[in-house]
């Protein structure tokens, strides 16, 4: 009897090689272009904020520098654009415009969700048709009424601005006070607290996922905006971030290096918040949609 041969191997056929589908390498090409188209840009402005004039006038948009430690347009940008100024007038409108767009909101949000009364659908209709209305075409009755109360060319018209015009946020709150139990509501009605002391120790406490989510995506549109600041705000004492880069570009109209170096200092900031925060962001808006 003979034994089998080990050393033989068994034909077994090859595995198929898997091939990407079409889809998928379309889905990563235009991930590759979108990429290139928000970071092209950015680093053709990096680059451009480390050269010199003569680097700037002879050579191509990506061109290296010849000095990758050349700081001397970031100090130009910074002293002479006044940016410490604007950054104080910047965190001061952040801090009392993005404070009262959560307190307003939530507010708004918990009256609208818990009470019933009499043209609740009403309100919630006009906080749609608020959304639909383009705000440029009510921009003259705004500053007629800003004027009227005198708050033009002082920090407080755009502070009262943000807080009064942010629906986004409604939205935002509401969809997360939905999803909390009524049961809790009542319980604490049962122990004699009253309306505003659920909202205050019972609501509010459970809306710091909604509350980051609008503070992150309020704090960035509100550091952005240049419109509102440059027309309620004339004075270069009351610039803010967006407004005194604006007037730097002035006297620097020909100095693309020192604007691109302003340009950098006001986008850093925006820039490693968001990346530091932008689980927050999506989380919010995933959780809210769930709810």
């Amino acid at each position: 009897m003979t034994s089998p041969d080990l050393t033989a191997a068994p034909n077994r056929p090859r595995p198929a090689r898997r091939r990407l589908p079409v889809g998928g390498v379309l889905t990563y090409l235009s991930l590759l272009v979108a990429t290139a188209v928000v970071l092209i840009p950015l680093v053709v402005v990096f680059l451009t904020s480390l050269k010199t004039s003569k680097e700037v006038g002879d050579g191509s948009a990506l061109s290296l520098p010849g000095n990758w430690f050349n700081f001397d347009n970031y100090v130009t940008a910074f002293n002479d654009g006044k940016m410490l100024l604007a950054f104080g007038n910047t965190a001061f409108i952040l801090l009392f415009s993005i404070g009262g767009t959560v307190i307003i909101g939530s507010m708004t949000a918990y009256a609208v969700d818990r009470f019933d009364f009499r043209g609740k659908r009403l309100v919630m209709a006009g906080f749609l048709i608020a959304t639909l209305v383009p705000s440029v075409t009510t921009q003259v009755a705004t500053f007629q009424v800003i004027n009227g109360f005198g708050l033009v060319d002082t920090r407080w018209a755009p502070i009262l601005l943000y807080m009064g015009t942010d629906i986004v946020s409604v939205y935002i709150f509401l969809q997360f006070i939905r999803g909390i139990p009524v049961s809790l509501d009542e319980a604490a009605r049962l122990d004699g607290a009253n309306a505003f002391t659920i909202y205050r120790k019972i609501i509010f406490p459970l809306l710091k996922p909604a509350i980051a989510t609008v503070v992150i995506i309020k704090g960035i549109t509100t550091y952005n905006d240049f419109y509102i600041p440059f027309l309620y705000m004339h004075s270069e004492d009351l610039g803010t971030i967006s407004t005194a880069l604006f007037r730097f570009k002035g006297p620097f109209g020909a100095h693309w290096e020192a604007i691109s170096a302003g340009a950098i200092l006001v986008i850093v900031p925006t820039l490693i918040i968001f990346l530091l925060l932008q689980r927050w962001i999506y989380n919010g808006f995933a959780q809210g949609a769930t709810k």
